[in-house]
């Protein structure tokens, strides 16, 4: 250090770094704003990244979830044995027996009851969502995958067809992550309810030290059918298959968060250096006068790297803050989206945030600030004292030859001067461009995804006429289903035509098929009536048109090796078929492992439900209660369907895009902002000179804005085309996580008006970033301005 630095120390350092902090308050405010803006949609992604990357694991683990259910036949094995069974090696807790049984009321779909006296175990510790436990008969806790509008606290339940049947009160709504019941009440109420179609069972829940892998799921029932006597092991359930399914949905928003997280660094990068580089640019002379009274090159580098980290400190501090505000309402969507409990924030997210982005800052404010230490003494003396004349000359020629007014013009060449300063504002502008594109891109996929969803789902009312039968994504028990009569199909079709208020229907079954080549079995999906109406999205070929066609998923096309116009040897009921492949659905159910084919292929097979879409005006729960009247006598039961935990996953990431798009739009407009005041107070004197002549603070305003026009225009120009590229990157690897890939009507959302719309995006983010610096140019008075050094 120099006998300066010497004998003032790190006090007279201090003293630059605060004064230069304190003058150049624009640019101080910039890079706060820009750095809390960053830092904020980095603990959003980062967090939303962390509960989406293994959603129920974290919900798995704080619930002491069941690695394994089990269900006993009571009358084979006594409570005291199965409690026993707690002793056997591997088993690390558990929970029971509970009795269970099934209901399936002319109101309700199929639900398996499970009989606790509280919420809290060893094993599945309930999170109970809103209301409160079953405490006596009469009332039900329901999974709040049941939560609707047709199911919610105070709805009343029919636990069968019968005249003399139980009614049930909902009272409360509760999360269970290893999915161990469909629905919760006491064990009185629940011994109550079993009858000769609907026994009641034994439930055991179980955890063990090794239940990572199927084969140590199998070893442990295993070990559990040796202990206990022959055939009293009714069935199990892995929580490895809820655990698959979960992780699978939630994969596909990771690689859009990834998007958005690299585009906030980015900009980040570009936003701190460019202020650091103004500064230095504009600050040539000061530096040069530092050097002459001592500081040494390294002392000048750290004055300038502190000048941006001490703004970026209480930046990021902010953003940590703002970053937790905005992610907590859109984790609680998450949980109750993916069926996780207490989702927060990770303390470390924000930690590895903070430190990467003050990482960030001093690196981008180190390359400008070596620049300066760099400098000689007299150059950066002389350079900072003369005017700086000459350079972009030839643009302000050109510009001149335009027929526009001379403000317009003279606004126009301006960015030619400074090079380096025009590049960083323009790759602000683009990629808040990018940011905006690939936002919009992004949601109109996400509700094309949302429209193509399973048709089952989407329909308004499905009328079941083969007896009690699981809904879509509920497990059979382990004991199967009650054995009552199926109704007449052509009958409940008829009751169906006759209805007033039936807009279209078509008739279904879900049968279990084996395919040649595949190991167990397959869930396919036979159709009758209005094929069309039961449609799947199509990525490619065609949907079923007759006999002898099937559609299958991605999934199935790349664990056969099959593809469009091969053929598929399906058995039904000791009946084989050859269908050919004529499509591929974009369906992800069954872990794409799913057949689609016209009934009539097989001839035992029979509609075992009929979905129905109401004309517009009717209530759908309205229509089920008059279709209810017609064809429950025939033995059939009737459902309204309530909307989808797809749809809410959609909503949130919806909201997602536009929370971080907005914020990276923000950032663009600061550095703008940054750039334009840094023209503006260098150019001070000029524009003195041209109020003196008689420009007006309207034409000031046209000056200033036009200096950044040019570069809004190609930002967009430059923008446009990498967010459309983005989003073509991104949405197939979202698909390919979710285990498909995409039809066009997800792909191919842009419409040309809204290309050219998003390309008035950068000229929009740059005029409102021109605005603050244009009004204070055009309010300062000319005789100010010729002082002005």
């Amino acid at each position: 250090m120099s006998r300066f630095g010497s004998r003032f120390g790190t006090g007279a350092l201090g003293r630059v770094v605060r004064s230069g902090v304190g003058r150049r308050r624009v640019q101080t405010v910039v890079i706060a704003i820009a750095t809390m803006m960053a830092v904020a949609s980095a603990v959003v992604a980062g967090s939303l990244m962390v509960a989406a990357s293994a959603p129920f694991d974290h919900a798995f683990a704080k619930q002491h979830g069941a690695h394994l259910t089990a269900e006993f036949d009571p009358s084979k094995v006594s409570a005291d044995r199965l409690k026993a069974t707690r002793q056997l090696d591997g088993v690390t807790a558990s929970a029971g027996p509970y009795p269970t049984t099934v209901i399936n009321g002319p109101n309700a779909p199929t639900l398996t009851v499970v009989g606790r006296s509280g919420p809290r175990s060893d094993v599945d510790d309930l999170e109970l969502r809103s209301g409160r436990w079953a405490a006596k008969p009469g009332e039900i806790v329901l999974s709040v995958e049941f939560a609707g509008p047709a199911f919610k606290l105070g709805t009343t339940l029919r636990t069968s067809d019968a005249a003399d049947a139980e009614t049930l009160t909902v009272v409360g709504l509760a999360v269970s992550a290893s999915k161990t019941a469909d629905a919760w009440a006491t064990p009185a109420q629940v011994r109550a309810l079993g009858s000769k179609d609907s026994p009641v069972t034994s439930q055991m829940l179980y955890r063990f030290d090794a239940a990572g892998t199927k084969a140590q799921i199998a070893a442990a029932r295993k070990t559990l059918a040796a202990a206990v006597p022959s055939g009293a092991l009714i069935g199990t359930t892995s929580y490895l298959d809820t655990k698959r399914a979960a992780d699978q949905g939630a994969a596909a928003t990771i690689p859009f968060l990834l998007a958005f997280g690299a585009l906030g660094i980015v900009m980040s990068v570009i936003i701190v250096g460019s202020v650091v580089s103004g500064a230095v640019g504009t600050g040539l002379r000061r530096i040069g006068i530092l050097k002459a009274i001592g500081f040494t090159p390294l002392e000048v580098v750290r004055a300038y790297v502190a000048q941006a980290l001490i703004p970026a400190v209480a930046g990021i501090a902010l953003g940590v803050v703002l970053g937790n505000l905005l992610a907590v309402p859109l984790l609680e969507d998450t949980e109750r989206a993916y069926g996780s409990v207490s989702l927060t924030v990770a303390w470390w997210v924000d930690v590895v945030v903070a430190a990467a982005a003050l990482a960030v800052v001093g690196i981008a404010a180190l390359v400008p600030a070596l620049r300066a230490g760099r400098l000689r003494t007299v150059e950066a003396i002389a350079v900072g004292r003369a005017p700086r004349t000459g350079r972009g000359q030839w643009a302000h020629r050109a510009a001149g030859r335009l027929p526009l007014p001379r403000a317009v013009t003279y606004g126009l060449a301006s960015p030619f001067a400074h090079p380096v300063r025009t590049l960083a504002m323009l790759l602000a502008v683009a990629f808040g461009t990018v940011a905006a594109t690939f936002a919009v891109g992004l949601t109109q996929s996400l509700t094309a995804v949302g429209n193509a969803a399973d048709p089952e789902e989407s329909a308004a009312v499905t009328v079941v006429s083969g007896g009690p039968r699981p809904g879509p994504g509920q497990r059979v028990p382990a004991g199967g289903m009650p054995d009552t009569p199926d109704a007449d199909p052509a009958k409940v079709r008829a009751a169906i035509e006759a209805q007033a208020g039936t807009a279209s229907y078509y008739g279904m079954t879900q049968p279990e098929v084996t395919v040649a080549g595949v190991s167990g079995s397959v869930r396919a999906n036979l159709y009758q009536g209005d094929l069309g109406a039961g449609s799947y999205e199509m990525i490619s070929g065609h949907w079923i048109t007759g006999t002898g066609q099937v559609v299958v998923p991605t999934g199935f096309l790349e664990r056969t090796g099959t593809e469009i116009g091969d053929t598929v040897r399906v058995t039904y009921q000791k009946q084989t078929k050859t269908l050919r492949i004529v499509g591929e659905a974009f369906d992800t159910s069954d872990d794409g492992m799913h057949l689609h084919a016209d009934l009539a292929n097989f001839e035992a097979a029979e509609p075992e439900s009929f979905l129905i879409e109401v004309k517009p005006g009717v209530s759908p729960a309205e229509y089920a209660q008059k279709l209810t009247a017609e064809v429950e006598p025939l033995g059939a039961q009737v459902m309204v369907n309530s909307a989808s935990g797809g749809e809410s996953m959609i909503l949130i990431l919806e909201a997602m895009a536009v929370l971080l798009t907005l914020m990276l739009v923000s950032v663009a407009g600061l550095g703008v902002l940054n750039s334009a005041v840094l023209d503006t107070r260098e150019r001070v004197h000029d524009l003195g000179v041209c109020k003196a002549l008689g420009m007006s603070p309207r034409q000031t305003v046209s000056l200033v804005l036009a200096s950044v026009a040019g570069i809004g225009v190609l930002g967009g120009l430059v923008g446009v085309p990498l967010g459309f590229a983005l989003h073509g990157f991104v949405l197939p690897v979202m698909g390919h996580s979710a285990g498909t890939n995409l039809p066009s009507s997800v792909l191919d959302v842009y419409e040309p008006w809204q290309l050219v719309l998003l390309g008035l995006a950068g000229i929009t983010i740059a005029l409102l970033g021109a605005l603050l610096p244009a009004g204070w140019a055009a309010r300062t008075r000319t005789a100010t301005a010729l002082r002005t050094e």
